[in-house]
């Protein structure tokens, strides 16, 4: 663990996990993670163009990032995270720059409806909507990369399990940063181990969960990903770290993919914190997970099968 990830975990704990243990309005915690985001908000070398996303009626916004390595057909799909009620295309347009440089493709980020204002489905449907468009605009399936980080990790995996269900070509590939796919919070630390996350209070989980159902059964697999189907699916990646809340999400939901023949590739980074790739170019785990994430998405179908499920 380098100095710096000790560096930033003893600040995390110290501040940010504090004021998520107290904040209650989503307005608020939306006005924090901009600001948080502004200090970060340069994004070199690239640029960003606004779109809107449509498909038999239904419509999103969108936000694409490029640079001169966006070559070709190849697109990222990236859902941002934030717990179902916070997070921007603009919270991680500078994620979404590292990303675009690093793969050589194009990225975009769809502003999905945000809780309780809108309550699920309401980001699942934009979602969809979000992959057919790109489908229907001819990008071929292969070609197209599905990701995302936290809630939007658990939202990509619930896209995927409904892509199989409606019989919707299959994406190229597909990866998660810390993954929230299991609501019912039964299977998880969230359900009241002690853990020494940095970041998310444990205790605040099923509150944002409410938030976000509104009394809809977690059980949904659009909800939770955990109980999806993805038999047929192409590989998959997730990047957790060792001490999060939601290391078990990410450890049952790889679990079970491999259950359905899926081809998974766990990383447990240990000493991480809740998506630090966000730390990029300033956290030198940062650098190395978003550089591995990269060669995954380089990688032929079928490629890396002995690292498979190796963490770290």
């Amino acid at each position: 663990m380098s100095l710096r990830l000790k560096a930033l975990n003893a600040g995390l704990r110290l501040i940010a996990r504090r004021y998520l243990a107290h904040v209650r309005e989503p307005e608020n915690l939306r006005q924090s993670f901009a600001r948080t985001a502004r200090l970060y908000a340069a994004v070199p070398w690239s640029w960003l163009l606004e779109d809107r996303l449509t498909q038999g009626g239904h419509s999103v916004n969108a936000t694409w990032v490029m640079n001169r390595r966006s070559a070709g057909t190849g697109v990222i799909l990236y859902f941002h995270g934030g717990g179902y009620i916070a997070g921007t295309p603009q919270t991680h347009a500078r994620l979404g720059a590292r990303l675009a440089r690093l793969s050589g493709m194009r990225l975009c980020l769809p502003d999905y409806r945000l809780a309780p204002e809108n309550p699920f489905p309401a980001a699942v449907d934009d979602a969809l909507c979000a992959y057919q468009t790109l489908l229907q605009r001819g990008y071929p399936p292969d070609r197209i990369v599905l990701g995302g980080d936290s809630a939007g990790g658990g939202l990509m995996l619930a896209l995927l399990h409904l892509i199989g269900r409606k019989g919707l070509p299959w994406p190229g590939r597909v990866f998660a940063f810390s993954p929230w796919t299991d609501l019912t919070l039964s299977r998880n630390a969230a359900a009241g181990v002690a853990v020494d996350d940095p970041l998310l209070p444990a205790e605040r989980m099923a509150e944002l969960r409410d938030m976000y159902l509104q009394g809809t059964d977690p059980d949904d697999p659009r909800a939770s990903p955990l109980m999806g189907e993805f038999a047929g699916a192409p590989p998959v990646m997730i990047q957790v770290g060792s001490n999060e809340i939601l290391l078990d999400d990410s450890r049952l939901m790889a679990a079970h993919l491999r259950g359905q023949g899926v081809e998974v590739r766990l990383d447990v980074w240990p000493g991480a914190p809740h998506v630090w790739q966000m730390f990029h170019g300033r956290l030198p785990e940062a650098d190395r997970a978003l550089s591995d994430l990269a060669g995954f998405l380089a990688a032929d179908k079928g490629a890396g099968g002995a690292a498979a499920g190796q963490p770290r």
